[in-house]
């Protein structure tokens, strides 16, 4: 019996190292935080390619812009006056500086005027076709009196007979007249009693005369033409 205790004892000893081993073996398969390398998926992160440090990148050359192109010729804007072609050409203060001041206009007025020189286009009503015929008698930008008296003359009623017959003798607009007059004529018999008689009766009884001569005048031609027929 002594010789078998010694075997047993041996035997027991050695059992407690085998399940230790077999313990760290199912620790090792079964621990979920040490990934395995066949199970990792592949990394999907691209990598810039490396560069060298040596040699630093040299930087792209800046493009160098194109030259500003040179500024437009002036449109031939004074050509459409002589007036201001003389005051560019000659030795004044305008030819000088480059600068033609023009006063006692407002600013609308003054705008379409110098749009009307360099586009030959002008938008009217009454007020604007008055105020543009003064600047162009004044500059002598003959073809924009023409379309203002024109367009005056489209205009011309029995309200504004008088006005635009006191104008029209004013600035030359010989077409302007002509249609006011003829209009004043036609209504005679109401003439005295307009406001506008009385005003020119005023301030330029010159006018009058020349309307009540222009009035005989008609009278006779009329006279005349009803004997001979």
């Amino acid at each position: 019996m002594r010789s078998g205790t010694p075997a047993l004892a041996r035997s027991a000893t050695k059992r407690p190292a085998r399940r230790k081993r077999s313990s760290s073996a199912r620790s090792t398969t079964s621990n979920p935080r040490s990934p395995s390398s066949a199970s990792r998926p592949p990394s999907t992160t691209s990598r810039p390619p490396p560069t060298s440090s040596s040699t630093p990148s040299s930087p792209l050359p800046v493009p160098t812009p194109p030259p500003a192109p040179p500024p437009p010729s002036p449109p031939t804007a004074p050509s459409s006056s002589p007036v201001f072609k003389a005051m560019l050409e000659n030795e004044m203060e305008e030819s000088r500086s480059g600068i033609i001041k023009i006063h006692d206009v407002s600013y609308y007025v003054l705008r379409s005027f110098v749009h009307y020189l360099y586009t030959a286009e002008v938008l009217l009503d009454e007020h604007m076709a008055c105020e543009l015929l003064i600047l162009a008698e004044k500059y002598q930008v003959k073809h924009l009196k023409i379309f203002c008296e024109k367009f005056m003359t489209s205009k011309v009623n029995n309200d504004n007979a008088i006005g635009n017959y006191a104008f029209a003798h004013r600035h030359s607009a010989k077409q302007l007249l002509e249609a006011a007059l003829s209009l004043i004529i036609e209504n005679m018999a109401t003439l005295t009693e307009r406001e506008e008689y009385k005003e020119l009766v005023e301030k330029d009884p010159r006018l009058v005369v020349e309307i009540y001569e222009a009035y005989l005048t008609r009278q006779v031609n009329t006279a005349a033409k009803d004997s001979t027929t």
